[in-house]
């Protein structure tokens, strides 16, 4: 049996799974000042980082990562890339990728001086000429630095072609600070492919681009009346009071000189402010048609739906929708978990098939329909986790990529009446798949380090198994109301902070008054195939109308609740519900059902919710007597 549970926690962190009265983080605020010369594909930037150490500990040297050194030909993941290539690789074999750094400062106790440091792979260690002290003392670091931007990064930037223009998708664009928290102190485990683990600040930051640029980036967007046309500033404020999208600049307007201000020397500065975030990124480019409308928030604030894409892509089975589909993801999650806190969502069609930033999304341009929703639902989802709810995606992928698969599952079902509820279809679709899964012997369960997990693994192990158990949990097992009361209190208790796995378990089981030890082990850190069969009725002094005594059996390792379905002679059906306690001393169970008339039928797991993998004994008829 796994640790998790059984051990106590940091006094940081509560025996319930909240954070404890002495919890602490650190942070991390950023200004940064870029340039994007669009014929090199290159970004110049410099970033002054200002780091918080809210710490108990002295520090005597930080960790910052530079996740662009993923492209270096001989970074780790290089090496761990197969010959055929992967998604996520490090595939652009002869790139001169990887961050150049020009100069590296710092300021300390008053002190300005060059930083001694140390460059390993994706990571940068600085080693400070004195310790950082405890509770609250600050580190200015400040890096000039520039880097190619891939064509293809590793599905998460890039760029990418289109008849008006080249769209620039830009993430893990600057030095970020590692995380140094409770548990584990410096997170230090090199980029290679599994995502990111990040400290929350605020962030300023500027983007020099071709006048001709449109520009869409994390956060709010300071001086539009620098930067658009008149026309434009204008019609910006029309979709901030719409509900439906408002067109900003079409796809006949995008070759049109006059759809853009004329700049200096053919430039213009972009500035945007990101508060309380772990992250930004942006997009630019001369293609994009450009959209938005209003999004409304439970507490009556407003927020910014926008889009941009190629006109190749303003079609309305595709990208013609993208604004409506933000809005419609955004405020059922804001309503049904927690509020949306960005005041704007912005979805940029480009090279990257689905990748999520605070603020901003990347999805692959050519998406249409139903492929479109999810992708654009899915990606926005990830704002509540990891980008709200900061867990370590480096180590629990689970925990950003399953949950947001389940959060995915309920907004699908609701979105315009069911219009793509086909892919929601969770006993029809994903059941089958998730059993087949199961019965697999090389799969990796959920509680796997992403970079260890087979990539072929990777979609059941962070994603489905986990959506899947969630739903479980929400639909079998605690009910919907006792389930989102404790999912919603997890996502409280854990917004804008580090929640570990124990955390998540330990508010579940607090707040849903369950102990659900036996879930997590069978769920996330096995995969037990479940095999619930009914396997004899009796009658009550061989008399049906003094009821039934009917057998089941688990038959399998793992347990769930059993649901049965009962028919008698007389037409009646009843449903009967029978908690796991029922397993606990064993895999046979008699219960009686008051029947009135013989049965017909018990089927058990009617509605297939269950991943059952043997149906052929979930249901008992009566033998017919031979004439």
């Amino acid at each position: 049996m796994p640790n998790y549970l059984d051990q106590a926690g940091p006094a940081t962190r509560t025996a319930g799974g909240k954070p404890g009265a002495t919890y602490w983080q650190n942070a991390a605020d950023y200004q940064i000042a870029a340039s994007l010369d669009e014929k090199a594909a290159r970004v110049a930037a410099t970033v002054t980082i200002t780091y918080t150490n809210n710490s108990p500990d002295e520090l005597p040297f930080v960790w910052v990562q530079l996740d662009q050194n993923l492209f270096r030909a001989s970074s780790r993941g290089a090496a761990a890339t197969p010959v055929a290539g992967s998604r996520f690789g490090n595939g652009a074999r002869g790139f001169q990728g990887g961050d150049s750094l020009q100069t590296v400062s710092i300021e300390l106790h008053g002190k300005k001086l060059k930083a001694n440091y140390r460059v390993t792979d994706t990571r940068m260690q600085i080693m400070l000429p004195e310790a950082m002290k405890p509770h609250g003392d600050k580190l200015k670091i400040t890096v000039a630095y520039a880097f190619n931007i891939p064509e293809y990064g590793a599905d998460r930037l890039g760029r990418l072609k289109t008849r008006n223009g080249e769209i620039f998708e830009v993430a893990q664009w600057y030095p970020r600070m590692a995380v140094y928290d409770d548990v584990e102190g410096w997170n230090t485990l090199p980029y290679m492919s599994a995502e990111f683990y990040l400290e929350y600040g605020n962030f300023d930051y500027t983007l020099n681009v071709p006048a001709n640029y449109l520009v869409g980036g994390s956060g709010e967007l300071m001086n539009g009346a620098e930067v658009l046309t008149p026309t434009q500033v204008k019609r910006l404020a029309q979709a901030a009071g719409s509900d439906k999208t408002v067109v900003l600049r079409s796809a006949e307007e995008v070759t049109q000189a006059a759809s853009r201000p004329a700049g200096r020397n053919g430039r213009l500065t972009w500035h945007f402010r990101c508060q309380r975030a772990r992250d930004v990124a942006w997009a630019a480019s001369a293609a994009f048609v450009w959209d938005a409308a209003k999004m409304n928030l439970p507490s009556g604030r407003k927020s910014l739906a926008m889009s941009l894409y190629p006109a190749e892509a303003a079609q309305d089975t595709a990208w013609n929708r993208s604004t409506e589909y933000v809005k419609k993801s955004i405020e059922f999650n804001s309503k049904q978990w927690y509020e949306y806190t960005y005041p704007v969502a912005t979805n940029v069609a480009g090279v990257v098939g689905g990748m999520e930033y605070p603020g901003i999304v990347f999805c692959g341009a050519k998406s249409t329909k139903g492929s479109l929703w999810g992708v654009t639902d899915h990606e926005f989802g990830h704002n509540w986790f990891p980008m709200i709810v900061g867990s370590n995606e480096r180590k629990y992928p689970w925990m950003d990529e399953g949950f947001n698969t389940f959060i995915n599952i309920l907004s699908t079902k609701n979105f315009n009446g069911g219009e793509y509820k086909e892919r929601a279809n969770v006993e029809g679709t994903t059941v089958p798949t998730i059993l087949k899964n199961l019965q697999d012997p090389t799969e990796d369960v959920p509680y796997t380090v992403p970079d260890v997990t087979q990539s072929r693994n990777l979609g059941y192990a962070a994603y489905s198994k986990t959506g899947y158990g969630l739903y479980l949990l929400r639909q079998e097992i605690l009910g919907p109301e006792r389930f989102d009361y404790a999912f919603r209190s997890y996502i409280q208790r854990w917004a804008f902070k580090h929640p570990q796995p124990r955390d998540f378990f330990r508010t579940m089981q607090e707040v849903g008054g369950e102990d659900l030890t036996w879930f997590w082990h069978e769920w996330f850190f096995k995969n037990w195939l479940l095999d619930q069969a009914v396997t004899s009725v009796a009658y009550v002094n061989q008399d049906p109308a003094k009821g039934a005594l009917i057998t089941i059996e688990n038959q399998g390792q793992a347990a769930m609740p059993v649901t049965a379905e009962i028919k008698e002679a007389n037409g009646k059906t009843s449903t009967v519900h029978l908690p796991v306690e029922i397993w606990q001393r064993g895999g046979t169970w008699t219960f009686r059902h008051n029947s009135t008339s013989p049965l017909t039928s018990v089927v058990l797991n009617p509605t297939n919710i269950l991943p059952d993998v043997n149906k052929a004994n979930n249901t008992w008829k009566p033998v017919k007597l031979a004439e």
